[in-house]
């Protein structure tokens, strides 16, 4: 079942997410949901807040959006090593039509469980370092935005409210 994405400026995507305390036959549902969403969205990564759950779950793939052959489930992620620095231009499927450059660790380390509860411990450099760093934001209630610079995110937040304004107006 295809999820819906939510948006910025959503509030929910503001809130440090919960730690997940088991994995259940629900959580496992919502995983499936969340990976169908994910490439459906041509999407390399997507956290739980970004479908509205305020939980510690994030899905990556970063051979996606077109191969799939790396799907990682994270639960409860976090960073636990982090070493030099890159700037990359991410953009976002919860902040559409906007993308930044944004300084991240090149190399990290990062703990969680899997599906089934197991401990993974994943070394990542590269794409899947950057897609690892941009998901667990999310779940601290960090999206690109917040990353952006003041002029470059109120240029964003105005285009927003037109947005809103012309939608307001076509439905009524």
């Amino acid at each position: 079942m295809l999820l819906e994405i939510v948006k910025y400026p959503d509030p929910r995507l503001g809130e440090k997410c919960a730690r997940v305390a088991e994995i259940t036959p629900e959580l496992r549902e919502l995983i499936g949901h969340m990976v169908e969403t994910m490439y459906e969205k041509d999407g390399v990564g997507l956290a739980a807040p970004q479908i509205g759950e305020g939980i510690r779950l994030i899905t990556v793939d970063d051979t996606g959006p077109k191969e799939r052959k790396a799907l990682r489930i994270l639960v409860n992620p976090e960073i636990v090593e982090g070493e030099g620095a890159k700037e990359s231009e991410e953009s976002c499927l919860s902040v559409p039509a906007f993308s930044t450059k944004i300084k991240r660790k090149e190399t990290v380390t990062v703990k969680a469980q899997d599906e089934n509860g197991q401990d993974v411990r994943i070394r990542a450099e590269g794409l899947l370092a950057v897609i690892l760093q941009h998901e667990i934001d999310h779940l601290d209630g960090v999206t690109i935005v917040d990353h952006a610079g003041r002029l470059k995110r109120a240029l964003y937040d105005k285009k927003i409210a037109k947005w809103r304004k012309n939608r307001e107006q076509a439905q009524a």
